[in-house]
């Protein structure tokens, strides 16, 4: 199976209409936004802070990604690489380890799904200028 790379993340991620990196939390973690509004976060191991144990899930690169409540709960079911949200609300938001165990087209419909939940919380005048560019 093909793992997703943290630039392929990043790509797909900026992909999106009017998504745009910043760094509230350091150089260290990517946070990507539409309309100020977080919809997903890039980061080595835990928040920026790989380690020297060996542990090879925080060595690899972590991503946050918004999901609704029910569908949170059954990925990380299906996925061991899927946790709670680390640093976020554990019951909207889930942590994908990019390890390479999760399918390629699922990570991309889990971005999806995010940027998506978190549009559809906008006022509609900012809906609609972002929906009228999918």
């Amino acid at each position: 199976m093909t793992s997703l790379t943290q630039q392929q993340a990043e790509q797909y991620l900026l992909s999106k209409p009017e998504a745009q990196i910043t760094f509230p939390f350091g150089e260290e973690t990517k946070v990507f936004k539409v309309k100020n509004k977080m919809f997903a976060t890039l980061s080595v191991g835990k928040m920026g802070k790989s380690d020297d144990s060996g542990d090879t899930q925080s060595n690899c690169y972590w991503m946050n990604l918004k999901c609704d409540a029910d569908e949170a709960v059954m990925l990380r079911d299906i996925f061991p690489s899927v946790i709670p949200g680390y640093h976020m609300n554990k019951k909207l938001w889930n942590t994908i380890i990019l390890d390479g165990s999760i399918p390629l087209g699922e990570l991309e419909r889990m971005m999806d799904n995010s940027f998506n939940l978190v549009v559809s919380n906008m006022a509609k005048k900012d809906q609609q200028s972002i929906l009228v560019r999918l």
